[in-house]
């Protein structure tokens, strides 16, 4: 399923293009299934999910991959903008995986995969809204897992990628829903898409519970919010200020303190 927001689905084509790799090459038209899904929309989980099992007859894996970042101060943001952020990113992500759960459980097997972010783990400036709903995700999934210790080969596994090269920004909120972000800025020193992508493989291949895909200074600012939490707050002020500052100048917004590619 194609998890969008009121977005037209794109071609198998388009969705699938890829170089050849030996073990998809057999493929064929009916081992594709491309379904328009609009995660805010919960009333049509439960027929996209039939869907699936109509056609494939088993949901082996759930990625959770559907949400937008923000990029607003929360003192200048409607409150509208909020409601609409915990309604995409966190519950239409549980509602999706309450359907297919309910699959899973039949077969007493299946990974759910969810793509958090770092920002479920620390706080930042410009993304108050963003971190609420992925702070939300963390709790939702982490403890849906104790939930499922009948079923030890059902996996629950959260991925924690940081700033990675996409369209992330392109498609954030803003202040209001009817606001577009005026720049994006440069995005060529975030990680590369590609390698996220292999260490998310990795992740959901060895059933990690958790995973933090990122490059530093973030990866090291997780780990400050895991074990020292005083020296994290203390980081995060002044990584934050700085956030603001290039914010506001059009920039990208982590920009000057990611590291630098050679």
């Amino acid at each position: 399923m194609s998890g969008e927001f009121k977005r037209p689905p794109k071609t198998h084509a388009q969705l699938c293009d890829m170089p050849f790799v030996p073990e998809i090459s057999s493929l064929s038209e009916k081992d594709i299934l491309v379904l328009r899904l609009d995660l805010t929309d919960r009333s049509s989980h439960e027929a996209a999910t039939n869907s699936v099992l109509k056609h494939f007859g088993k949901i082996d894996v759930l990625i959770n991959n559907g949400g937008r970042s923000q990029r607003s101060l929360f003192v200048d943001t409607n409150l509208d903008v909020y409601s609409a952020i915990v309604e995409l990113n966190y519950l239409g992500t549980i509602s999706l995986t309450k359907h297919v759960l309910n699959h899973m459980i039949q077969r007493k097997k299946g990974k759910i995969v969810t793509v958090s972010s770092v920002m479920g783990i620390m706080g930042a400036p410009l993304a108050t809204g963003y971190c609420a709903s992925k702070h939300a995700l963390q709790g939702f999934f982490n403890s849906l897992r104790t939930e499922l210790t009948d079923y030890p080969e059902i996996s629950i596994i959260n991925l924690c990628p940081g700033p990675v090269q996409s369209n992330i920004i392109q498609n954030v909120f803003t202040e209001n829903l009817s606001k577009s972000l005026e720049s994006t800025g440069d995005q060529s020193h975030k990680m590369p898409t590609n390698r996220c992508v292999r260490l998310t493989l990795v992740s959901v291949a060895n059933d990690l519970k958790e995973a933090w895909i990122s490059d530093q200074p973030y990866l090291a600012v997780c780990y400050l919010w895991q074990y020292a939490p005083t020296w994290a707050w203390w980081l995060m002020n002044r990584m934050g200020k700085k956030r603001i500052q290039n914010f506001k100048s059009g920039v990208d917004a982590d920009v000057s303190y990611s590291r630098k590619k050679k």
